[in-house]
């Protein structure tokens, strides 16, 4: 491949003669003994991704006056994710220069410092999340509702700043969900697609409780690509039901309705009929429940939405430069969880990046640490929103029973649960889990009965405190590209 000067090839990145530069804030050069010769640099945004230590760096600009001659040249990186008082440390690199007793230059208005890159093959993906894609915001919206609620969801369609030539429509399709008219489905061969610049409002009716998720039905595989996802899950009746109320009874009640019954003799549909066996399980004081269970077997203590991704670099650097996008060559490189990769995803709250106004946005809104009290269950909504990779999950130390899937709990028609208890669960794109990690490993009983279903508001041995984890034993998905570590994992803390 030649260096012609200006050649720009889409699918990899820009040529060997166009360096990533970025403008400094500061530079200072140490003071004590050990650090006379160390130079510190901080930029106005975060550094190259690719950047590693022993990378040559140029650092120009300014007037003599400005800048000493002593810190311009080229030099070699000697750290990066420098500790500094003005920026997080990934604004930050030091490097070894010859000169000492350098004085300090502070918010230049001219100095660069600037990395040659080759190609390599590797695209830096925060231009692409920061800029590019919605502002890197994924998952988009959370939604949720509880059974029988009606909702309204108004969407419009601004366009994307990068791509004027663009004139995308967009939709929103709840998965898997049971619309009352395929209207407002989202798919549109039998829905409608928004226009640039228009706006439609989705009606919903909330009959089934359970885990979906929604996303954009326009060439699927782009727009999920792009963080046109989102997760949705709607919370049963059950969990209305008074303090002490029968939770049998309850769900008996609602088969006397034709508009919330499940009965499996007369609806094949039906996937939540009554237990097999009566019970006097009753409403817990706290907690809720994933399902209309009837018998408490889907209680819980805290829930926690999980949705995974997969993001591609490479397939949105050629949509963003303008180039034909090759879909068969899709190949995933970044696995998120809420859309981050460890070890982002234990950061708690939203995280923030640099927009193209200069200004840092919120861009991944939710963390995904799973925090449990000792000897208290936790119900994990799991969405799978990959569109190239099956993923897999795994857990040390607790196990995990999966109670549904895609939103439908899992009962026979006669009523037995059919929920099993497993290490780790596989899913494909547009599938969804329930699962319960219990931190209890003895629990009483409901009654001193025979068969007596076990009190999950109660625990007799808890298990130890501390972290587990939830990651992928996939151990190419257990990095973030050519970074080996990271990738699709978090953690469960327990205390």
């Amino acid at each position: 491949m030649t260096q012609l000067a200006g050649f720009y090839n889409g699918a990899v990145g820009l040529d060997y003669d166009v360096a990533n530069s970025v403008n400094v804030l500061n530079i200072s050069e140490g003071t004590t003994t050990a650090t006379a010769h160390t130079v510190t640099v901080v930029g106005y945004t975060p550094l190259d991704l690719n950047l590693t230590v022993g990378d040559q760096v140029v650092i120009a600009g300014g007037t003599a006056l400005d800048l000493p001659a002593g810190y311009q040249g080229t030099f070699s990186v000697t750290a990066i994710n420098v500790a500094n008082p003005f920026f997080p440390p990934n604004y930050a690199f030091q490097y070894t220069a010859a000169t000492t007793g350098l004085a300090t230059v502070n918010e230049s208005s001219d100095v660069t410092a600037s990395f040659p890159r080759a190609l390599n093959g590797h695209v830096d993906p925060r231009p692409i999340m920061d800029v590019g894609v919605m502002n890197g915001n994924i998952p988009a919206p959370l939604m949720a509702i509880d059974e029988d609620d009606e909702f309204f969801l108004t969407l419009t369609n601004v366009g994307m700043i990068m791509r004027p030539d663009l004139f995308e429509q967009h939709t929103v399709h709840f998965h898997g969900y049971p619309n009352a008219s395929a209207f407002y489905d989202g798919v549109p061969d039998a829905s409608v697609a928004i226009n640039i610049g228009a706006s439609f409002t989705y009606y919903y009716l909330s009959p089934d409780a359970g885990t979906y998720f929604w996303h954009c039905h326009i060439t699927p595989p782009e727009h999920l690509q792009m963080g046109m996802v989102g997760q949705l899950f709607v919370r049963p009746r059950q969990d209305r039901v008074a303090a002490g109320g029968g939770l049998y009874s309850a769900r008996q009640q609602q088969d006397l309705d034709l508009r919330t019954a499940c009965v499996s003799a007369n609806d094949i549909l039906c996937s939540n009929p009554l237990p097999a066996t009566a019970n006097t399980v009753s409403r817990a004081v706290t907690g809720r429940y994933a399902y209309n269970d009837g018998d408490g077997s889907t209680f819980y203590n805290v829930d926690y939405p999980l949705q995974i991704h997969g993001f591609d670099p490479n397939f949105h650097f050629v949509g963003m430069t303008f180039n034909p996008e090759g879909f068969a060559d899709m190949k995933d490189k970044y696995f998120l969880l809420n859309g981050r990769s460890y070890p982002d995803t234990v950061t708690p709250g939203p995280l923030q990046t640099q927009s193209a106004d200069g200004v840092n946005h919120f861009s991944q809104p939710l963390p995904a640490i799973i925090k449990i009290t000792p000897g208290q269950r936790a119900l994990l909504r799991i969405s799978d929103l990959d569109v190239s990779e099956y993923q897999t999950l795994a857990s040390l130390g607790i196990p995990m029973q999966v109670i549904g899937y895609n939103a439908k709990l899992l009962r026979d028609e006669a009523g037995n649960n059919l929920y099993y208890t497993t290490n780790s669960i596989t899913l494909g794109g547009g599938e969804s889990l329930d699962v319960i990690l219990d931190t209890c490993a003895v629990r009483p009983t409901v009654g001193a009965v025979a068969g007596a279903p076990p009190d999950y508001t109660t625990c007799t041995t808890p298990l130890p405190t501390g972290t587990y984890y939830l990651y992928t034993p996939n151990l190419d998905h257990l990095s973030n590209d050519a970074e080996n570590f990271g990738g699709l994992m978090t953690e469960v803390r327990v205390n």
